[in-house]
């Protein structure tokens, strides 16, 4: 017999669905979700288990509980998720490109592409509800979304406006018949002028924050090609072009970082420290100041290309380098020009 007060399951909404890897050694379910749930407290997941919104394997559990390998672990309240609230904002849009079909954005830095936890409002997708009606949703019910680009990487987002248009370009991204360059600068003198990385990517075992390079695809994780070449060497930093021909999370950041060279200032990764260079006091100072003159990664989507699903054209969208990074670029192009570099092994 059911309680008048009890809440069932079918009439809770999912908020945080995570799927424990085959490696996963047991660990009690609140500090499980403390490293998936960004914002998260220890007392508010604790809170919610006592309420009965914690289920491991469909079954509600306690915060003690312990989380094993291949465990499915979902958070469900009686609200729906903030993010499913898509709310109408007059956020400007810089609009390359429309028509009836589709449009191109390019997208500044600090602007978050969909609502999330933390995120509800102020982002692309609430820009996007406000300027256009009736967008197609995506398969996670986010209006016009064909991809998405991290909240402090600049650059190029095609965006859906009707059905067949979503389907067809999802199709493409699917097919890898797109094309996506990005200008990254980063950390350390590549030492080849161009090479192609690939690996299988997936959440980081410690830090689930991060996303990490593995050699193959036991841990989930799912395989990755990014082609890389040479723009400039600047000393102690490098101006690369990467290509995707695939589209993971955090792909070029986490590739990079893999081969050794970090996207300068990329916090997440550890590319906000001197990765390379000298000891001297004026030199940490001047890195210091190109990381104030370029508070984020410096990751920029250029080029955008794809087949018009309507009129059947291969359409090509370029966008320049924003002010920011170009601003960061010059700095290092005249250290480089003025001082001595000591050359150091990748």
């Amino acid at each position: 017999m059911i309680d008048d007060n009890t809440i069932l399951e079918d009439e809770l909404y999912e908020h945080h669905r995570f799927e424990a890897g085959k490696g996963q050694s047991p660990l009690r379910v609140d500090k499980f979700l403390m490293n998936l749930v960004e914002n998260a407290t220890r007392n508010k997941i604790q809170k919610a288990a006592d309420n009965g919104n914690i289920f491991v394997n469909d079954v509600p559990v306690k915060s003690n509980h312990k989380v094993k390998a291949n465990d499915v672990v979902r958070v469900l309240m009686e609200q729906p998720p903030f993010e499913n609230i898509i709310i109408p904002e007059d956020i400007p849009l810089d609009i390359v490109y429309e028509d009836d079909d589709l449009l191109v954005i390019n997208k500044p830095a600090g602007l978050v592409v969909h609502p999330g936890h933390g995120n509800y409002t102020g982002t692309l997708v609430n820009a996007l509800a406000y300027h256009f009606e009736n967008l197609p949703l995506n398969s996670s019910e986010r209006p016009g979304l064909v991809h998405r680009i991290d909240k402090d990487t600049t650059g190029l987002l095609v965006i859906a406006k009707t059905d067949w248009t979503m389907s067809e370009l999802q199709k493409q991204f699917a097919e890898k018949t797109t094309e996506r360059e990005y200008v990254a600068l980063v950390w350390g003198n590549v030492q080849d002028d161009e090479g192609t990385i690939e690996s299988y990517i997936g959440r980081h075992k410690v830090d689930r924050m991060q996303m990490a390079s593995f050699p193959d695809d036991s841990t989930g994780a799912k395989y990755a090609v990014t082609h890389y070449k040479v723009i400039e060497r600047l000393g102690y930093v490098t101006l690369v072009s990467c290509k995707l021909e695939t589209g993971r999370t955090h792909q070029i950041r986490v590739h990079m970082k893999a081969i050794g060279h970090t996207l300068f200032n990329d916090e997440r990764y550890g590319g906000n420290r001197i990765l390379k260079g000298t000891t001297f006091t004026k030199y940490k100072q001047f890195v210091d100041n190109t990381f104030k003159t370029l508070p984020r990664q410096a990751l920029h989507a250029k080029t955008l290309g794809f087949m018009h699903p309507v009129k059947k054209e291969f359409m090509r969208f370029n966008t320049d380098v924003p002010a920011d990074m170009v601003q960061c670029i010059e700095r290092w192009r005249n250290y480089s020009s003025n001082h001595e570099i000591v050359e150091e092994e990748d």
